[in-house]
C-alpha cells in the first residue's frame, strides 16, 4: 500500500504544479478581457463569435395606404418605400414581404384583384429601385384581414374603415426567408 502513494504523490504534485502555473493570456482573459485570445495554448487564436456578438435586427412593418382606392403611389407611399430601402433591415438583405389587402366593397375577385394590383405596384416600385425580384414575395389577402371593421354596427357602409383596409402592408423580418414568408403574420404594430 505505501509503495502505491508513493507512486501516486509525485505525479500528484506535478498536476498541481501544472495548474498552479497561468500564462499572460490566460489571466488577462480571467480579468474579464472579452477581446483576450481563445485559446491559452495558441494566443493567435480568437475566441469564436457569439450570437451576443452580433446586433440582432428587429422586424419592419410599413403600411402604404390606399384610402381612396386604385393602385397609384402616392407621393406619402413613395416617402414610405424610401425609408424602407434606408432602413437596416433592407441593407442586411432581408427578404421583402408585399401583403396587398382591399375593403369588403366588392366581390371576392374583385377584391383579391385589386389587392394584387396595389402589391404589385409596391414590388414594381422595388423592382425599378433595382431590388432583385428574387428578393421579394407579393401575397394578395383581398378581403380577408381587416384593420377596421367595414360596416358600421347598423350594417351601414363604415367608408374610414373601408378607407384604411386598402392598403399594402410590407415586412422585413430577419426571422423569415422567402420560402417560409407565407406563414407570417402581416397584421404587427406598424414601425415608422
Amino acid at each position: 500500500m505505501k509503495s502505491t502513494t508513493l507512486l501516486t504523490l509525485p505525479v500528484l504534485l506535478t498536476l498541481a504544479a501544472c495548474g498552479a502555473q497561468e500564462t499572460p493570456a490566460a489571466v488577462e482573459a480571467d480579468a474579464g478581457d472579452t477581446d483576450a485570445p481563445f485559446s491559452i495554448l495558441r494566443p493567435d487564436i480568437e475566441r469564436p463569435a457569439t450570437e451576443e456578438d452580433e446586433e440582432v435586427l428587429e422586424r419592419l412593418l410599413v403600411t402604404i395606404g390606399f384610402p381612396d382606392g386604385g393602385d397609384e403611389l402616392s407621393t406619402d407611399a413613395v416617402t414610405k418605400l424610401e425609408a424602407v430601402v434606408a432602413s437596416e433591415q433592407f441593407r442586411a438583405g432581408l427578404p421583402i414581404l408585399i401583403g396587398g389587402h382591399s375593403d369588403a366593397g366588392g366581390g371576392d375577385q374583385v377584391n383579391l384583384d385589386a389587392s394584387e394590383a396595389r402589391a404589385q405596384a409596391v414590388a414594381k416600385w422595388f423592382a425599378d429601385n433595382g431590388v432583385a425580384a428574387d428578393r421579394i414575395l407579393v401575397i394578395a389577402f383581398g378581403e380577408q384581414n381587416p384593420i377596421e371593421p367595414n360596416a358600421a354596427a347598423d350594417g351601414a357602409p363604415n367608408e374610414a374603415g373601408r378607407a384604411a383596409n386598402r392598403r399594402v402592408e410590407i415586412v422585413l423580418d430577419p426571422s423569415a426567408n422567402i420560402f417560409t414568408a407565407r406563414d407570417l403574420d402581416f397584421g404587427d404594430t406598424e414601425i415608422d
